[in-house]
């Protein structure tokens, strides 16, 4: 018997499940309502200003917020109700986009105030990114995940179609007020859906996180992840690079005469490039690495770039927006892909957080620094440094991996042993001092070395303060490890984030202990001189 999922094409299974379509449907309406907003205040702008800076800061007003913003979402999207935090980005969209309605149609917005309230719209992108790229791993299984993140590509690239072309029929028939109005609608559309999946609880016998510390965290976590790391600096100077063309955009469009109708053209071919190359990026991973997938993204990109420096007219503009959007796509899939991989589950909404802060925070400096240049020294210019700087941006990253040899496996698990005091301990008692000691034979000196730099990185992302390995001067072959967890709750707490690859990096260190027994583990808890807890 088959599955309802065997009769659905490879690239489209994820949309067998249920919830998975539901969440998929709501996040497309999110983002149509996203696309309608950006193109509506983009050419409103171009109606309120004629300074090519002013037209490129309404990207970055967009996209700031979740460079801004973006850890603080995450963490709170780590520590509560990741459903009804969800549904409260809708709600705060479709309010934005009511005050942004009124304030055409009374005819009171100016340059300043488009910018103000297009920030205020890209809050609820800073709030809604972390918590679907959170949920996602949970409701699709790995071997559907890159599939996943494809229809999440072509969601938010179709969106790139669907929200131009409405925002465009609204513009020239009814106006910007209409935009903003059917955008709030949209909204509302997405926020019904949200509420309609019925998600399951986290469950943990411990108290929530704190708002602060959770935010240390997801920060200390990919500090200490090879390729979270990897993967965020090479999204922030890819962004950095490619922003030029969708920043300036609306400019090009102008001096091609295409109007408000060129604009949306544009706008679609380089969605529908974006969909095409989301539909077959499974069948281009089979025959290269995720490396060479944005090597080539990249340098396709920037020689999109540079053709629409010198496009004259919009029938050679629009094919060269198609590859465009294929190249973009390409790259952006396949960097937060490697990304969604390298981080677990309790740390993923901040994690994804911090990627997309560098993707945003690249995309707002890119769009920046390329309409001051265009300022300076004229659009074409402005895009033909954008597109020398591909190059460059390659070369840095040359040693940067985003695909490990072997894939980490970051299912939870528990550790062999739970901590079981003695004496009683409060909760926000700390800050404990943890010591393992370890016997090692001279011969196994080496590999041991190799396994506690692994160690260290290991319990510095899941969240200890510190870390040390000392040696013993008297006892030869004894080492003694220690590391340091700000409370007693955030001790438990580091126990219930251990991954299988956790427990197989504990089996590694007990198979180069020589001693008799287990390593002796010893737990400390900080107290003043006074002799009362701290």
């Amino acid at each position: 018997m088959t599955s309802p999922s065997d009769r659905w094409p490879t690239a489209l299974v994820p949309l067998a499940e249920p919830v998975f379509r539901m969440l998929w449907l709501a996040w497309l309406a999110a983002n149509v309502c996203m696309w309608m907003n950006d193109v509506a205040a983009a050419w409103l702008m171009t109606q309120l200003t004629s300074d090519p800076l002013l037209v490129a800061l309404v990207q970055a007003a967009s996209t700031l917020p979740v460079f801004l913003l973006g850890l603080p979402s995450g963490a709170m999207a780590d520590i509560v109700d990741r459903r009804r935090y969800f549904a409260f980005t809708q709600l705060w969209v479709a309010v934005v986009a009511l005050v942004l309605a009124a304030s055409a149609l009374a005819g009171v917005l100016s340059a300043h105030s488009l910018l103000l309230l297009t920030f205020c719209n890209g809050i609820g992108l800073a709030m809604r990114w972390p918590v679907f790229a959170a949920i996602l791993p949970d409701i699709v299984s790995r071997p559907q995940l890159s599939s996943a993140l494809a229809l999440n590509a072509i969601a938010m690239n179709g969106s790139r179609i669907i929200g131009p072309l409405l925002a465009g029929l609204l513009l020239s028939t009814l106006g910007s007020p209409a935009v903003f109005a059917f955008n709030a609608l949209m909204s509302l559309v997405a926020f019904a859906l949200i509420l309609r999946w019925k998600s399951v609880p986290r469950s943990s016998a411990l108290p929530g996180e704190r708002f602060v510390g959770a935010m240390r965290v997801g920060l200390q976590h990919v500090r200490q992840s090879p390729s979270v790391r990897a993967a965020l600096i090479r999204v922030f100077l890819f962004f950095l690079q490619s922003s030029a063309v969708m920043s300036l955009l609306p400019l090009l469009a102008q001096r091609m005469k295409g109007g408000a109708g060129g604009f949306t053209l544009l706008l679609a071919c380089l969605g529908a490039g974006a969909i095409f190359a989301a539909l077959m990026i499974n069948r281009v991973r089979e025959q290269y690495t995720r490396d060479h997938v944005v090597r080539l993204g990249t340098l396709v990109q920037a020689l999109t770039t540079l053709a629409m420096a010198w496009a004259p007219s919009l029938w050679i503009a629009a094919p060269v927006m198609m590859l465009c959007g294929m190249a973009w796509i390409s790259t952006a899939n396949t960097l937060t892909m490697s990304a969604q991989l390298a981080l677990p589950n309790w740390v993923r909404a901040r994690g994804m957080s911090i990627y997309q802060m560098g993707l945003m925070g690249g995309s707002a400096l890119g769009a920046a620094l390329w309409g001051q240049t265009a300022s300076l020294v004229g659009v074409p210019a402005a895009l033909m440094a954008a597109a020398a700087l591909a190059p460059v941006c390659l070369l840095l990253t040359r040693r940067l991996s985003i695909q490990p040899q072997v894939e980490p496996d970051l299912r939870p698990a528990q550790p062999a042993a739970q901590p079981s005091p003695a004496v009683p301990i409060e909760a926000d008692e700390g800050p404990v001092m943890v010591t393992v000691e370890y016997h090692v034979r001279a011969a196994d000196l080496e590999a041991f070395a190799r396994v506690m730099a692994l160690t260290r990185a290991a319990r510095l992302r899941q969240g200890a303060l510190s870390w040390g390995l000392f040696r013993d001067t008297e006892v030869p072959g004894r080492h003694v490890e220690y590391f340091v967890d700000e409370t007693w709750v955030e001790h438990l707490r580091r126990h219930e984030r251990f991954t299988t690859d956790d427990v197989e990096l504990r089996q590694q260190r007990l198979a180069l202990h020589a001693g008799d027994a287990s390593p002796v583990v010893r737990r400390y808890i900080g107290m003043s001189l006074d002799g009362r807890p701290l």
